[in-house]
């Protein structure tokens, strides 16, 4: 796969991969790509609709549904029954889901990732993609103060 531009947009990644973008995919492509949480559809199609009223739920389905089949972003299943998304990213990171606010937090630990390798060669295979997500709720003095940091 091609090394992505930092600065890239998702609506230029959509057109990079030959998408036909109206208006209303480039909003929600503006809306996903701007988002520094996991939204979901409904939290999408919210964002979206606020910038353009025009803008249908079922639109904003068949859109995000477009966009992670042509891998310009990702969907995760947090244990919430809900579908969201992130914009695919070329940098790898996992993910701690906070259960009693539903934040998500995400991280990269190098011997994390040194483990996973290890593993696989053990067993007999080259690691060529996983996905990690832990699962917790806060302790000591961050759950008294409802927890902190990043998404």
């Amino acid at each position: 796969m091609a090394e992505i531009p930092a600065e890239e947009t998702l609506e230029e990644r959509c057109i990079a991969k030959g998408m036909r973008m109206t208006e209303q995919r480039r909003v929600i492509a503006r809306v996903l790509g701007s988002a520094t949480d996991h939204p979901d559809v409904e939290e999408l199609y919210r964002r979206a609709s606020a910038v353009d009223p025009r803008i249908s739920i079922s639109t904003v389905y068949r859109t995000v549904k477009l966009f992670e089949d042509s891998g310009i972003i990702e969907r995760h299943d947090f244990r919430d029954g809900r579908s969201r998304y992130e914009t695919a990213s070329e940098e790898h990171h996992d993910h701690l889901i906070d259960l009693r606010t539903g934040e998500v937090i995400e991280f990269r630990d190098e011997q994390i990732e040194a483990l996973q390798e290890a593993i696989a060669a053990r067993l007999g295979f080259r690691l060529v993609d996983h996905r990690l997500e832990l699962y917790g709720v806060p302790t000591g003095e961050s759950a008294k103060s409802g927890g902190s940091g990043g998404g």
